[in-house]
């Protein structure tokens, strides 16, 4: 990697990094909790209950690592000269903004309508950042693993998190978009 190049790969890393800070901080001026208002941090919480999307990691985790691996892909199609760095910033902008809309009323209210998530009241800054971050985790290991593999494992995600709480990234995105309420029953049968 020439010179210039592995600057521009730094520049990129620390954009990344600063893109992360102005996301917090804005969540923070929407007035999202900064953790849980229970009042403590879980490494994971596996329940599915108003715990959800307040701490570090829970079952919608793997959606988020399922977004690096679509990031990444994006990333490589569309930003192919551009070194690794640089489009880890863009992924991680464009993760970012979706924590930010995520957590604005419009779409919390959708979830409250439209899902299974009817006490959603979004998530903490630290579960917001901690999405980021697992999206982040799943565009590094799209960047070393070979294709099927990231495919694979992306399979088994979805699959692990339908079997376990009836949802996932492939439902979330249907039932925010086009809801069925057919697939809104049967996730409250959990």
């Amino acid at each position: 990697m020439s010179r210039r190049r592995r600057s521009r790969n730094r520049r990129g890393y620390m954009l990344a990094g600063l893109i992360v800070l102005a996301a917090g901080a804005l969540l923070f001026l929407m007035g999202r909790p900064p953790i849980c208002d229970c009042g403590t941090v879980e490494l994971w919480h596996g329940a599915i209950d108003s715990g959800n999307s307040q701490h570090l990691s829970d079952w919608y985790s793997l959606s988020h690592i399922i977004h690096g691996f679509l990031f990444y892909g994006a990333a490589w199609a569309l930003m192919r000269r551009q070194p690794v760095g640089m489009r880890l910033a863009a992924a991680v902008a464009v993760e970012s903004l979706w924590e930010i809309l995520e957590n604005s009323p419009i779409i919390i209210d959708r979830y409250r309508t439209a899902t299974i998530a009817l006490g959603y009241s979004g998530d903490s800054i630290l579960n917001s950042m901690s999405d980021v971050g697992m999206m982040a985790l799943g565009f590094a290991f799209a960047a070393r693993a070979p294709v099927w593999v990231t495919i694979a494992v992306g399979i088994g995600f979805e699959l692990l998190a339908l079997w376990v709480i009836r949802d996932n990234l492939t439902l979330n995105v249907l039932m925010l978009a086009w809801p069925v309420e057919a697939v809104k029953a049967w996730q409250s049968a959990l």
